[in-house]
């Protein structure tokens, strides 16, 4: 993905943990691509060091297989 690419983007909600929206979710874009919403992780308190531009990000391991059949 070109990070570079600021145009507006389409979120759809394939997988997520709870009903009310604001709890971890996986979403496609109309780019191909997948958007994790999850919490914050400092990298620095988990001891890896990161580009510029990125996050960790924790979500459950149960979203991200519900993610895979979605996108299979």
């Amino acid at each position: 993905m070109d990070k570079s690419d600021k145009s507006p983007l389409t979120l759809e909600s394939i997988a997520y943990s709870c009903t009310s929206g604001t709890c971890p979710t996986v979403y496609r874009t109309d780019r191909g691509t997948l958007v994790v919403q999850g919490y914050s992780i400092d990298a620095a308190d988990a001891g890896v060091e990161i580009p510029e531009g990125e996050r960790l990000v924790e979500i459950p391991v149960d979203l991200l297989l519900a993610a895979v059949d979605k996108v299979n």
